[in-house]
């Protein structure tokens, strides 16, 4: 079903509507694995993600007929910009049906290249359901986000590009929702070299292709209550599953918390904003590290950032999320007599300590004797766990017993 001559003249093709995403070498992500490790920057492609390959390459297989009905599909977002934007090119009319929970920077974006937006259900599925009704209704050509053929080998121009910039590549680590991003990845691979490794990275709410291999057919999950919402996907593809079948090596499942602190080195060590399902592979390496151990020492190894489309809130929250994690910010509550000079033996306590109070809070109502317990409640910024720990000694050694409460930004 997949040639390499199709995958080639796929990869030719979505040139015409792709940004280069050159791969980026991570010297941050090669010291903590011992291995090389490159990032393949799809979050940095023209509609944020890698999406738009498998839908222009799929429309530009349809007849002027099937264009002219007008195009429908379902997404969580990004196959959504990227169906818009290549009807957009085609001149011809699109429809998207999204979950209502889809981030608005996705809904806007998808509308600002013209598409209509109906928002359904709560995750992909529902909106998947409802965009299959539409199509039959009023004819409309539908253009499947993952299970179709087409979009698979659009979307394996990733893996292809990826093998002519580095030739020499041992390991690839890609998301998987539905799994059309994986199954083309992973056949332009082992098409070329057998023994190259793929893994694929699903988040540990949504395990629909792990669960199905480990079943040996195509399950529905009853959930997929993730934060990486690009992946939410409680049933993966008729088509994609027996690709992962015989060309992934593994799977990885990665916790929602994990991509939180992923969100932060991106951000600190490469300046870069990944969505959450983007961020997989690179929480993944910490998992590749443990299970590879020395063996992939000087490895080359590329994690593939497959989008970038978040929106600003869930951006703030990551980055508070992510610090609080790391005890880079942690609330402290003392006690202290009602009397001149606590406030600033407290205040000179953390700085000589080498803390820096975010935010302080005097509680003069915590106890009806005000000269043995006034409550002061501090947030402060480390450098991390073992500052976090020096900051709460040098309390301490000056009398003080603080207490670590819930850190509220």
């Amino acid at each position: 079903m997949i040639t390499l001559e199709k995958l080639q003249q796929a990869e030719s093709l979505v040139k015409k509507v792709t940004s280069p995403t050159k791969l980026i070498s991570s010297d941050y992500l090669s010291e903590q694995t011992g291995a090389n490790i490159f990032l393949k920057p799809e979050n940095m492609q023209h509609t944020g993600s890698y999406k738009l390959r498998g839908a222009y390459y799929k429309i530009s297989t349809l007849s002027d007929e099937e264009r002219q009905h007008g195009l429908i599909t379902a997404s969580a977002g990004n196959h959504a910009q990227g169906v818009a934007y290549a009807a957009q090119k085609y001149g011809c009319k699109a429809i998207i049906v999204m979950p209502t929970i889809t981030p608005l920077i996705k809904v806007n974006r998808t509308k600002s290249y013209g598409a209509e937006v109906i928002l359904h259900g709560d995750v992909y599925d529902d909106a998947c359901a409802y965009a299959y009704e539409l199509a039959e209704k009023n004819g409309y050509t539908f253009v499947h986000p993952f299970d179709d053929i087409d979009v698979i080998i659009g979307q394996g121009s990733v893996g292809m590009e990826i093998i002519q910039e580095l030739p020499n590549v041992d390991c690839m680590l890609v998301p998987i929702g539905g799994g059309g991003l994986v199954a083309g990845v992973a056949a332009a691979a082992k098409l070329q070299n057998p023994n190259i490794k793929i893994i694929g990275v699903e988040p540990a709410e949504a395990p629909c292709m792990k669960e199905s291999i480990k079943a040996g057919e195509v399950i529905e999950l009853e959930s997929a209550n993730t934060i990486a919402d690009g992946t939410a996907v409680k049933r993966v593809g008729d088509i994609t599953f027996p690709l992962v079948q015989q060309y992934v090596d593994d799977i990885f499942l990665i916790e929602d918390a994990e991509l939180i602190g992923a969100f932060l080195d991106m951000v600190e060590h490469h300046k870069m904003i990944a969505e959450n399902s983007g961020l997989l592979t690179i929480a993944a390496l910490k998992q590749l590290a443990r299970v590879g151990g020395p063996f992939i020492h000087n490895m080359n190894i590329v994690s593939i950032v497959s989008g970038g489309n978040m929106d600003v809130i869930t951006m703030s929250s990551s980055v508070q999320h992510g610090l609080i994690m790391r005890d880079r910010i942690f609330t402290i509550a003392v006690l202290l007599p009602d009397k001149p000079g606590e406030l600033v033996r407290v205040a000179q306590a953390i700085a000589d300590g080498q803390g820096n109070v975010i935010k302080l809070e005097h509680n003069q109502f915590v106890s009806t004797n005000r000269n043995a317990a006034v409550e002061l409640r501090i947030t402060i910024e480390a450098f991390g766990s073992k500052h976090k720990e020096d900051i709460i000694e040098a309390l301490q050694n000056v009398g003080y017993a603080p207490r670590i409460v819930t850190t509220q930004l």
